[in-house]
C-alpha cells in the first residue's frame, strides 16, 4: 500500500506523541499539549465524556419527541448553522425518518428562495421548530427564527405558537431568555465546554436524530466503545485508531499531503459535510491548515497532485470503489480504508475524528478548538449592512463578466495548491449538477483540489481555512438574485423590518469577500440573475 512509503514518518509522529505523554494530558484537561494559554482549550474539551453524559439525558429528549408525536407534529425544522445543522442533516440523509417519527429538514442557507421554498412547503398545524445556536446570538438562525415565528404566528395565532418551537443553545444565552419569555415548548441547555463543530453527540445532534427515531442509546454505546479504544496511550491503528489517525493527519501535511480527501459509501456520504467543518475549521490557521475535500467527482489518478491523502470510509461488504481506490494506490496516493459495521458506526465515526483531529493539532503547533479568522468575515458583513441601513444600498462591488474567459484568466498560469467554489445561491439539484460540472472540469484542467461550499452556510465551516491557512487558495464566489425575496423582521412578533434575507445573503458574501482580500487571497466575483444552472454553466467553457 502507498503508506508503506510513510511508514517512518508516521511511526516517529505517533512515538513523539507518545514521548509527549499526549493521551493521558488530553483526557486530563492539559491545555499545554497545545499551547500555553489555556483560552478556547480547557473550556472546549466537553467532548470527550459527552456521550455519557448525554445517556443520562436520553430519557428527557425522548419524553420530548413523545410530546411532539401526541401533539400531532410530523416535520420539524432546524434552524442552524455550522455545527448546529451540520449533524443533524448526517443523521436525516443516513437514518432517513422512522415511521411515526418527525421528518427533520434542515435550514441554513439565507438565500431567500430557499427560506421561501420552505414556507410554501410547511403545515404549520403540524410543524415544530428547532432554534439551534450555542452563542444564542447567530445572526443567520435568528433572522430564520424571527421570519418563521411571525409566519407560524399568522397562522396560529399568539396562544398556539410558542408550542410549536424548542430551542437548543448554551446556560445564560440571549435565546434561552428569548424562549422563556415566548413559551417555547422545551429549551435544551447544551454542556457549555463543546465548541460547535464538536458537538455531534451532545443535544444539539442528538435531539434532531430522536426526533427522526433514531435509537440513541445505540449509537452512544457505539460512541462509548471508540472512547475507550482513543484512552490507550499506545498510539498505533490497532491500539489507539483517534490518535493513530491524528499522526497520520499531522505527518502527512508535514509531507506537504495536506488535501484530505473523503471517499464514501453512498449511505455515509453526508458525513463529509460534517467531517470537512470540523478538519477546516480545526487546522486551518495561523498559516498552516489541512484541507478535507469532500464530494469531489472521482478522476483517474493522474489528475491528482502528490498532496493527497486519500480516506476511504465504507459499509462492509462495499467494494464499489475498489478497482478505483487501487488505481490511486498504484499511483502512489496513499490510501487509508475504514470499514463500519452498520450506520449506527457513526457514533464511533464521530467521535474518531473529532480525537484525530485535536491529536493533529499538537503537531502542527495550532489550538484545534479556536476560528480567529472567522470573525474577520462578520466584521466585515456587519460594516455592509451598516452601510445599508444608512444609504439603503449595499457598498458597491462590481462583479466580473460572467464568461468563461474571465475565470480563465483569473486562474491564468501560476501555482496555487486548490480551488474554492463559494456558491451564494439556492441550493437546487439543477444548480448542485452544474456545480459539479464545473468543479469537474476545473479539476482536471488544473490537476488541483476543488471544493464547493453553499454561502453563507460554509463561512461556518471551511470559511476559517480559506482566511487563515498558508494562502494556497483560488477563491471563485458565485452570487445571484433570484426572483423572490423575503423581509426579515426586525423583532419577533412585530412586523417591521430594515432588511431582507438577499441584503443578508449579499452581504456576508460581498463581506467574506473582502476578508479574504484583506488576508491576501485572490478571488473572483460572478454575479448570476438568469437562473443559476444556467449561469454556472456559461463558465464551463473555461
Amino acid at each position: 500500500m502507498a503508506f508503506d512509503m510513510y511508514e517512518k514518518r508516521i511511526e516517529k509522529e505517533a512515538h513523539d506523541l507518545q514521548d509527549m505523554n499526549a493521551v493521558n494530558r488530553i483526557w486530563n484537561i492539559d491545555h499545554t499539549i497545545w499551547k500555553p494559554e489555556s483560552t478556547e482549550i480547557t473550556n472546549r474539551l466537553g467532548w470527550l465524556n459527552i456521550a455519557g453524559e448525554m445517556e443520562e439525558k436520553i430519557e428527557e429528549i425522548n419524553d420530548l419527541v413523545q410530546e411532539a408525536i401526541c401533539a400531532g407534529y410530523n416535520r420539524a425544522v432546524l434552524l442552524g448553522m455550522g455545527g448546529s445543522s451540520l449533524a443533524p442533516e448526517v443523521f436525516k440523509r443516513t437514518f432517513g425518518v422512522k415511521a411515526g417519527y418527525l421528518d427533520v429538514w434542515v435550514l441554513d442557507s439565507t438565500d431567500p428562495g430557499t427560506v421561501l421554498t420552505y414556507a410554501d412547503q410547511l403545515d404549520a398545524e403540524r410543524t415544530l421548530f428547532i432554534v439551534s445556536t450555542k452563542s444564542g446570538g447567530t445572526v443567520e438562525t435568528f433572522s430564520f427564527f424571527k421570519y418563521f415565528y411571525n409566519w407560524m404566528l399568522d397562522k396560529l395565532g399568539k396562544d398556539k405558537v410558542g408550542a410549536h418551537f424548542i430551542a437548543i443553545t448554551d446556560p445564560g444565552s440571549a435565546l434561552e431568555a428569548l424562549a422563556k419569555s415566548l413559551n417555547f415548548r422545551k429549551t435544551f441547555i447544551n454542556n457549555p465546554n463543546i465548541g460547535g463543530r464538536f458537538s455531534a453527540l451532545s443535544f444539539f445532534g442528538l435531539v434532531p436524530a430522536a426526533l427522526l427515531g433514531i435509537d440513541l442509546y445505540q449509537l452512544l454505546k457505539r460512541t462509548k466503545d471508540m472512547m475507550a479504544v482513543c484512552q490507550k496511550t499506545t498510539i498505533s491503528r490497532q491500539e489507539n485508531t483517534g490518535a493513530y489517525f491524528g499522526a497520520v493527519m499531522s505527518a502527512m501535511a508535514a509531507e506537504g499531503k495536506n488535501k484530505l480527501t473523503f471517499v464514501m459509501s453512498d449511505a455515509i456520504v453526508s458525513f463529509g459535510d460534517w467531517v470537512e467543518q470540523l478538519i477546516a475549521e480545526s487546522t486551518g490557521k495561523e498559516g498552516k491548515g489541512i484541507l478535507p475535500v469532500v464530494g469531489e467527482p472521482q478522476v483517474e489518478a493522474s489528475f491528482y497532485g502528490n498532496d493527497r491523502v486519500f480516506v476511504h470510509l465504507a459499509m462492509k461488504g462495499d467494494t464499489t470503489q475498489t478497482n478505483w481506490l487501487s488505481s490511486l494506490e498504484n499511483a502512489g496516493h496513499p490510501v487509508l480504508n475504514v470499514e463500519l459495521e452498520d450506520i449506527y458506526d457513526l457514533g464511533k465515526l464521530f467521535f474518531l475524528w473529532e480525537m484525530a483531529t485535536a491529536v493533529s493539532g499538537i503537531q502542527l503547533g495550532i489550538n484545534p478548538f479556536d476560528q480567529p479568522n472567522v470573525e474577520s468575515a462578520k466584521v466585515s458583513a456587519r460594516a455592509m449592512v451598516a452601510a445599508y441601513h444608512e444609504t439603503g444600498a449595499l457598498p458597491e462591488d462590481v462583479p466580473a463578466s460572467l464568461d468563461a474567459k474571465a475565470l480563465s484568466q483569473f486562474l491564468g498560469d501560476s501555482t496555487f495548491g486548490y480551488i474554492a467554489i463559494q456558491a451564494y445561491v439556492q441550493p437546487t439539484p439543477e444548480t448542485d449538477n452544474a456545480l459539479k460540472q464545473l468543479q469537474a472540469l476545473l479539476l482536471k484542467k488544473y490537476k488541483v483540489a476543488v471544493t464547493i461550499g453553499y454561502g453563507p452556510r460554509f463561512l461556518h465551516s471551511t470559511g476559517q481555512l480559506h482566511k487563515g491557512d498558508s494562502g494556497e487558495g483560488r477563491f471563485v464566489q458565485i452570487t445571484s438574485q433570484g426572483p423572490r425575496d423575503a423581509s426579515i423582521p426586525d423583532e419577533a412578533g412585530k412586523s417591521e423590518s430594515a432588511m431582507s434575507f438577499q441584503v443578508l445573503k449579499m452581504s456576508q458574501a460581498l463581506g467574506d469577500k473582502e476578508a479574504l482580500t484583506l488576508a491576501g487571497r485572490q478571488v473572483i466575483r460572478f454575479h448570476i440573475t438568469e437562473p443559476v444552472a444556467k449561469g454556472i454553466e456559461t463558465l464551463l467553457g473555461v
